[in-house]
């Protein structure tokens, strides 16, 4: 049985993720704060940002898993927040904490997690984490965003370096999905402008029709990781595919 886990599964690309991978016969698991009806996959509803509840529930889907013969498993950290836009000095620490837990302190809990849990197993192992290609530009307004992609990024280098000497370690790779029509373009575009200097070019993006669909984000990342295009520790913009 091939498994794949996804974060923020429930919207934009971690739902077009889970509805293509389900269509592609995989056991689909959704981790996410809210729960709609997607087809053959399971939802199951946590608060991600929450340390003690993402680690409980991942830690009973796991125990779940041991019951089933796998031939791949796959964990997608997708979720995240873009947070409060606006110069550092004008975010609440609480935000901060937030975005950080979500985009950063997740995935390396669950990564950790989830490599202990497929130590012993011989199948295809994987790590993709959705990063974002702010982690290499610093764009004012964004910078927890920003700071905590590039964290991602220099995350997944190293765990892939770990795991590249172990005998069947787990592969971990990360992804710049580009510009996708999701709700937190939504969010950008509302901004106020002298909260965020870059927001005419977001605003052109969507009028001019320049952003990639969740579903093709989707269906790249699904061909990306089912071709085994990318070495361990990749950082990759799909754009350039």
């Amino acid at each position: 049985m091939n498994i794949v886990i996804i974060t923020g599964g429930s919207k934009g690309i971690g739902k077009a993720l889970a509805q293509k991978y389900a269509s592609e016969n995989y056991k689909v698991y959704s981790l996410s704060r809210s729960i709609i009806n997607i087809q053959d996959v399971v939802q199951i509803a946590v608060d991600l940002s929450d340390f003690n509840e993402m680690k409980n529930q991942f830690s009973m889907l796991l125990d779940e898993l041991k019951k089933l013969s796998l031939s791949s498993i796959t964990l997608i950290n997708n979720a995240g927040r873009l947070g409060t836009i606006a110069n550092i000095e004008n975010i609440s620490p609480k935000d901060i904490a937030e975005s950080v837990n979500l985009n950063l302190t997740g995935p390396m809990v669950l990564s950790n997690m989830f490599i202990n849990f497929t130590k012993k197993l011989s199948c295809k192992k994987e790590i993709i984490n959705i990063s974002s290609g702010a982690a290499t530009k610093p764009y004012e307004g964004w910078s927890v965003y920003c700071a905590s992609k590039a964290a991602l990024d220099m995350f997944t280098k190293t765990v892939a370096a770990e795991q590249e000497t172990l005998n069947n370690g787990v592969k971990c790779i990360a992804l710049y999905p580009g510009v996708v029509d999701t709700s937190m373009q939504a969010q950008i575009r509302g901004t106020k402008k002298e909260d965020f200097k870059n927001l005419q070019r977001f605003v052109d993006l969507k009028e001019n029709n320049d952003l990639y669909s969740a579903e093709y984000v989707a269906e790249t990342i699904y061909n990306i990781a089912l071709e085994n295009k990318l070495e361990n520790g990749s950082v990759f913009d799909i754009r350039n595919i």
